[in-house]
């Protein structure tokens, strides 16, 4: 693969580092950058390109460090400025680019700017933030958060309210203001010239607001967030980030929520602003925290069409917003991860793996609520409290929180997985004895072979895609030229006509070995990939 190439991410794969649960270098429970230092060899063998940090600046934690206090400072908690750089040094000589997240539609309540902000009206980092007339029992607007309760939060000594689309920790930044968006872009500059290679834009298409008085239109489907959801107006500051990017060569993915699939390519392709959106459709769940694998399929499909002349997706299964994907879409089976990573890492776009996904790391079996560190969920375990006994608050909490994603890496089987020498500040999954990097080939294998693909195969890499059987139920079905990739993501087995005019293939990888047939069924949680036969002789199937 060549990285020269302006779209060397076509045939690229990310790693997600949640860094504090990573790996712990110096025995104080947390993860921290020296430990990903340690694990650099394992990411460099498992093969993947460039890895995404979350963050790791100066933060009180309220939001998992998405509430940042200073952005040029790294949190004791994770090393300091010169780990960072080690860092960057060991990364680029194994090959492998960093990104982290770029948060800047909030700071923390914490960063100096807001606590001048909050001293008088006419303080000069006032316009940083945004303001409003207010009184305790009437705010500004009823628009609501995106943590629940009032977008505002009223301030006694200036009789205004700010605006927040998170926690009441982390108030809006004023885009409008011209003074705020050079120290914003001063900031971006600062860190690329450090060596950081990209960024991923959290929250970036809240930046732009609409006016207070905007009316919510009832029959669009972002509801209540339709006032800071890629609203008109994002597109000035989107350019002057894009001509920073472009300077620096930076790879940059977007969490971009209110962006449809439509709209996507105006922001992915050649002009776009960045190189890739993560799409939040495919996460549909039901009542009970199940996945719902029809429409999965459906938000992949979509996305993957709509983007297919012009713009480029982002894949990925599990992130650390989300329960892990082995419970969610699969049946906890080690086969029901393996089908749902070949039923993505195949697909059109630069996939990212989430730490532990690659072994097959499940939902923690949580008991308590003193188990849980995500603050927001703790909030709603209380408040739930007045209608429902403790268990029955605890299993709607845990349901769907994304502390499950964030418990600590499963390296091996000594104490605490490996992750630590000291107790870890959120507890190990009692699983580690079975699911940990060194006893769980069978899958590590797989993504291997994987990745091993998209580096190798240009059809792959940069072909085109078509669907088969999109209104299956489970079986996700797919060419990408002239390979065609089987899934069944089901308990149940998948029956398959095809065309009897479809090429002839050979197996390449596969859960069991398998000739290709124009009529077909499918086990339960089966994957098969096939390459058009081009020699009268051919290759003998893989199972892994």
């Amino acid at each position: 693969m060549n990285k020269k190439d302006k779209n060397w991410f076509h045939a690229a794969v990310g790693y997600q580092i949640y860094p504090k649960s990573f790996k712990d270098s110096n025995g104080d429970g947390i993860g921290d950058i020296q430990g990903i230092i340690e694990k650099l060899p394992y990411l460099k063998q498992l093969g993947v390109d460039f890895l995404w940090i979350n963050p790791i600046y100066k933060s009180p934690q309220i939001d998992g460090g998405y509430d940042i206090a200073d952005y040029y400072a790294i949190d004791e908690m994770f090393g300091s400025l010169d780990d960072f750089r080690e860092l960057l040094a060991h990364a680029h000589e194994l090959g492998l680019k960093v990104l982290t997240d770029l948060v800047v539609n909030h700071t923390s309540d914490l960063h100096p700017w807001f606590v001048e902000a909050r001293k008088s009206r006419d303080n000069k980092y006032r316009d940083y933030y945004l303001w409003a007339d207010a009184m305790p029992d009437k705010l500004p607007n009823d628009w609501i958060s995106f943590f629940g309760g009032s977008a505002w939060t009223y301030d006694a000594r200036t009789e205004q309210a700010y605006f927040h689309v998170f926690a009441k920790e982390q108030p809006d930044l004023n885009w409008k203001n011209p003074e705020l968006r050079a120290e914003i872009y001063k900031m971006v500059r600062w860190w690329l010239e450090l060596g950081l290679d990209g960024f991923r834009l959290d929250a970036i298409s809240h930046i732009q607001k609409e006016p207070w008085d905007f009316k919510i239109k009832s029959w669009r489907g972002d509801g209540p967030w339709q006032p800071f959801m890629n609203v008109p107006g994002i597109e000035e500051y989107m350019h002057d980030l894009k001509a920073i990017f472009d300077e620096y060569g930076a790879l940059t993915v977007g969490e971009a929520s209110g962006v449809l699939s439509t709209q996507a390519p105006d922001w992915t392709d050649e002009n776009g602003y960045i190189n890739m959106i993560f799409e939040l459709e495919q996460n549909a769940r039901r009542r009970d925290g199940s996945g719902n694998v029809y429409k999965f399929k459906q938000a992949l499909i979509r996305w993957q069409k709509d983007q297919l002349l012009r713009g480029w997706n982002a894949l990925y299964l599990e992130n650390h917003d989300q329960p892990r994907v082995i419970d969610v879409f699969g049946d906890g089976s080690i086969a029901s991860a393996k089908a749902l990573a070949v039923a993505y890492m195949l697909l059109r776009g630069t996939p990212f793996i989430y730490q532990g996904q690659e072994i097959g790391m499940t939902n923690f079996p949580f008991t308590d609520i003193s188990q849980l560190r995500t603050v927001e969920n703790i909030k709603y375990y209380e408040q739930l409290l007045a209608k429902l006994s403790k268990t029955e608050a605890l299993e709607e909490v845990v349901r769907n929180t994304r502390d499950h994603s964030r418990t600590p890496m499963q390296w091996d089987l000594t104490a605490n997985a490996g992750f630590t020498t000291d107790e870890p500040w959120m507890l190990v999954n009692p699983n580690f004895t079975e699911i940990n990097v060194e006893n769980s080939p069978e899958i590590l294998n797989l993504y291997r072979q994987l990745i091993a693909l998209r580096h190798d195969e240009t059809a792959i890499s940069d072909g085109s895609v078509k669907f088969y059987f999109e209104r299956h139920l489970t079986a996700f079905v797919y060419e990408r030229d002239e390979f065609l990739v089987l899934t069944n993501l089901g308990k149940t087995k998948a029956h398959l006509q095809f065309d009897e005019t479809l090429k002839n293939y050979e197996q390449v990888l596969g859960s069991k070995k398998r000739n290709f047939a124009h009529k077909m069924v499918l086990d339960a949680w089966e994957y098969q990939v096939f390459k058009v036969v081009t020699s009268s002789v051919g290759e003998k199937g893989t199972r892994v």
